[in-house]
């Protein structure tokens, strides 16, 4: 008998650890797959800045206002990866810090695509509302010398080498020779980009059908590759593998697999929808503070709320404004001071709409 129960609990203890491995590999997939996504926009912004010597990027980062535009229409769009890029060209200082408040406030992140699911009559225009005021609140800090900076960013990253023929990113006589002699960098980033590749096709990684956003992840796959392919020896150790893998991928990969995973150990056993109380003013401190959480989970308990009719357009709207799904983690990775301005910003905004929102009784 008691080795009868000995073995019932070795059972049930394989039960949960295989539980909690595949709790792990869930989260290391999303991770790898947001930190995949960024590395490559990350190439392809050094790819077309060596490539062209930065004239590609000029006509945005001259103009803050463009920026704006841009930054705006880049969140509006729903998910992520509008996000991603926005906070990449930041990273690089191509754009400044009132495009980055902007395009949080814009974004809805993948809460979006359940909003046109649950309430497709309202969604546009609670997209149209959150881009408004990211325009609107772009505008103003264009307009202050802390919004036409970059908070608590470094010197500018981009290796620009101008003259240096060395920095061509197309040879197309040396691809040949260069995979004849691989190098262990482009070797290492090859194999990386075919079995991203392959696990995006298989289905185990990235979204579970064909969607639109499996087919934009295919396409910065193959765009992965032929950098990968293509470009110089030199152009691959020292931009590619030396600044962009070895400086940031690490840290953008641990940052977001660690977020993601306090986020949803958290969410098990906080149970956020048992602290909705009646009390708006409450609930509306509370969609603020849950705003501030880089991920899009916890967020659909307002716009669950709003759906069914039990809090006003006021306090959704604050939430929304606050909170940016997790399109924020590569930017806390890269500059956690510059995530907690950019979080102290919007909670100022979202905490004046939603206040004066309840106030007028909307």
């Amino acid at each position: 008998m008691h080795n009868q129960n000995h073995t019932h609990d070795l059972f049930l203890g394989d039960i949960h650890f295989e539980s909690l491995f595949q709790f792990l590999m869930e989260i290391f997939k999303h991770a790898i797959l947001i930190t995949a996504f960024v590395m490559v926009m990350m190439l392809l912004v050094e790819y077309l800045t060596v490539q062209t010597r930065g004239s590609w990027s000029k006509p945005i980062e001259r103009n803050r206002w463009l920026q704006l535009i841009f930054a705006v229409f880049m969140g509006a769009l729903p998910g992520c990866l509008g996000v991603y890029v926005i906070v990449v060209l930041y990273a690089h200082r191509l754009v400044n810090f009132a495009a980055l408040v902007a395009v949080m406030i814009a974004t809805s992140g993948d809460e979006a695509f359940i909003m046109f699911a649950m309430i497709p009559d309202k969604a546009l225009l609670l997209i149209g509302l959150t881009s408004g005021i990211a325009m609107l609140t772009g505008g103003v800090m264009n307009l202050l010398p802390f919004g036409r900076g970059y908070m608590s960013l470094p010197e500018n990253h981009l290796k620009l080498h101008s003259g240096d023929d060395d920095c061509t990113c197309f040879e197309p006589s040396l691809i040949l020779p260069q995979l004849k002699k691989i190098t262990f960098e482009r070797a290492v980033l090859i194999l990386v980009g075919l079995l991203f590749t392959l696990f995006l096709i298989s289905g185990d990684i990235g979204p579970a059908t064909w969607n639109w956003k499996r087919i934009i992840f295919l396409v910065i796959s193959m765009i992965e590759l032929f950098i990968v392919v293509t470009v110089p020896d030199h152009f691959m150790s020292k931009h590619l593998w030396g600044h962009v893998i070895k400086k940031h991928f690490l840290k953008i990969f641990l940052w977001t697999f660690g977020a993601f995973l306090v986020i949803h150990v958290g969410l098990e056993f906080l149970h956020l929808e048992e602290w909705v109380q009646n009390n708006l003013v409450t609930i509306l401190i509370i969609a603020l503070l849950v705003g501030i959480i880089p991920e899009s989970g916890p967020h659909l308990i307002f716009l669950t709320l709003f759906a069914t009719g039990s809090i006003p357009l006021s306090i959704f709207l604050a939430n929304s404004i606050v909170q940016d799904g997790h399109g924020a983690l590569p930017l806390l990775a890269e500059s956690g001071k510059g995530f907690l301005k950019m979080k102290v910003v919007n909670l100022i905004v979202g905490a004046l709409v939603g206040g004066l929102g309840l106030v007028f009784g909307f």
